[in-house]
């Protein structure tokens, strides 16, 4: 038997990797990610983002009124406190502040490339390491990949006749004009969700006349917001176990109220109708004077079935004169205006999109092509065989691949929190991965299945799938049916799976012929100290010249 293709394989030249890690996104969870790889002594690693500065959402969502719909103390890191929320739903710039403070805490920022998007990446067995494809023509090598490209990511423009022909301003709620002057303007609004009951109240005080095109109503809950005062605020920075046990109180709260209800709501039947009866009551005790309203303004699905909304203003915006709620359907959109299907022309001056986002959807989630082991396209194996992925971070045949917002990853609640879970499940197996030589983790099929089928099997009996959300159009529920854009599971369980999950789910193998381990960073010393795109192309030629062994 001849053993010349073991000893050619033995033999042959690897190609190492231009950074040991590359997470794409640099909102809230690539900078989560970064601090965990941090923390793990991995600091070989680079973020990309496509836009000019840090922050996700929070960078690109500047629109009047924006805010956290959670206590602020859920909205954050367990490790970090914020130094700057000066409320209990902190506004928008102060979150955007807060990510800045995080990156700054931890030293990501020479980390990070803006300005740079991320077109596709490709699995390399012969070297195993992905090859990313960037929108300035160049390609970026790492052994791992971490997609945090959050689920809040890519703007969905309303599919309306005759929209391309507007003749005054449109304008997507995440893509903001601060240049344009609102005041005194006929504004129209499309869309009552969650982002548009924040927007409302706030175009409301400026416009000449506002008019709100709902299409379903949405349930608002009273916002217990006020400021934080400074004792409170140096408590909460400086008492680790005072914020942890607040933290831990918000928690179980969610827990049992959003996330219990919706995965359990089966066990307790009676409560739905009790919730819904009791936000009917709600609606009608704040706008007393006008029961018509009233009703055309309250939802006929179940509270919980969209992401829970907070606000103190939004129903009373419409008893001023100047804005007037229409609930017929839009039949066009004409240069001057919106036409309803009863044939009515309401003249806007404005066109405001509080139409959200593309959420597990088809050629969106990912919005690049990533191709797997053997060819697989991770988009069109979603499409074909549904969303899914082991405790939303792993799927089998995309080996090194990390998600941080994979299918059925998140627990209703913190996005924060979730993060925390899937960028430390990442961190936790890239450093076995690390710690035994290999070159390449994958999850195994048998643990992966099991995972899915709980959360289909979980999922059928959620309240998100039952008749009381009917009508809701929730974006927890995607284009195929499927809840997988939230976990039905607790708060605790999804902190359980991610921080205890066994490592023998996972299979760890070490690339043949390898001759040298790239562990802790050794390019430190020939990066610059931070990126822009001017000095990358010269970074990749002086690396390449002195990867391969």
């Amino acid at each position: 038997m001849s053993t010349a293709p073991a000893q050619a394989a033995h033999s042959r030249s690897v190609e190492h990797p231009d950074f040991e890690v590359v997470v794409i996104g640099a909102g809230f969870g690539g900078i989560g990610m970064g601090v965990e790889l941090r923390k793990a002594g991995i600091h070989n690693f680079l973020i990309i983002d496509k836009n000019s500065d840090i922050g996700g959402t929070w960078q690109a969502n500047t629109y009047p009124g924006v805010a956290v719909d959670i206590p602020s103390v859920y909205y954050s890191f367990s490790y970090e406190p914020p130094k700057v929320w000066s409320r209990m739903f902190a506004p928008g710039a102060e979150v955007k502040q807060y990510a800045d403070q995080v990156v700054d805490k931890y030293g990501l920022r020479p980390r990070i490339l803006l300005n740079t998007k991320v077109v596709g990446g490709e699995w390399d067995e012969d070297n195993h390491l992905w090859r990313g494809k960037l929108d300035t023509g160049q390609e970026v090598s790492s052994r791992y990949v971490v997609g945090a490209v959050g689920g809040l990511e890519v703007p969905k423009m309303p599919e309306i006749e005759g929209i391309d022909g507007f003749g005054g301003k449109i304008v997507h709620t995440a893509q903001w004009d601060h240049d344009y002057d609102y005041s005194g303007k006929r504004i129209a609004v499309i869309g009552t969700g969650a982002t548009a009951l924040q927007l409302i109240p706030e175009m409301a005080d400026i416009a000449a006349q506002l008019t709100v095109f709902q299409r379903r109503p949405i349930w608002v809950a009273p916002k217990p917001d006020f400021p934080i005062p400074a004792i409170a605020k140096e408590l909460m920075v400086n008492v680790g176990p005072l914020r942890r046990a607040l933290r831990a109180a918000v928690t179980l709260g969610i827990d049992f109220g959003i996330s219990g209800v919706g995965v359990f709501h089966s066990r307790i039947p009676g409560l739905v109708k009790l919730a819904r009866r009791g936000g009917g009551a709600m609606y009608r005790a704040q706008l007393p004077g006008d029961p018509e309203l009233a009703q055309r303004l309250t939802p006929e699905y179940a509270p919980g079935c969209k992401r829970p909304s907070v606000s103190n203003r939004y129903l009373r915006t419409f008893t001023k004169d100047h804005v007037e709620l229409v609930t017929d359907p839009i039949k066009k959109i004409t240069k001057t205006g919106i036409v309803t299907a009863d044939g009515v022309l309401r003249k806007a001056d404005v066109l405001v999109c509080a139409t959200g986002f593309r959420v597990m959807d088809k050629g969106y989630t990912p919005p690049y092509p990533l191709i797997g082991r053997d060819g697989l396209d991770l988009g069109e194996f979603w499409d074909r065989h549904h969303y899914q992925a082991y405790q939303g971070v792993t799927i089998p045949k995309f080996p090194n691949l990390f998600m941080i917002t994979g299918p059925y990853g998140f627990a209703a609640g913190s996005y924060l929190a979730m993060i925390e879970c899937t960028s430390r499940h990442a961190a936790r197996a890239i450093k076995e991965a690390r710690r035994r030589g290999a070159t390449a983790v994958e999850i195994k099929q048998e643990p992966h299945d099991a995972y899915y089928a709980q959360c289909v099997r979980r999922g059928s009996k959620t309240m998100w799938l039952s008749d009381a959300c009917e009508g809701s159009n929730t974006y927890y529920v995607n284009y195929q049916g499927d809840p997988a854009a939230i976990r039905p599971s607790t708060h605790l369980e999804m902190w359980w799976g991610n921080k205890h999950f066994p490592f023998n789910h996972y299979s760890f193998t070490q690339l043949p012929g390898r001759t040298s381990v790239v562990h802790t960073g050794e390019l430190e010393d020939v990066r610059p100290a931070s990126f822009t795109n001017d000095d990358m192309a010269e970074f990749f030629r002086t690396r390449r010249s002195s990867v391969r062994t």
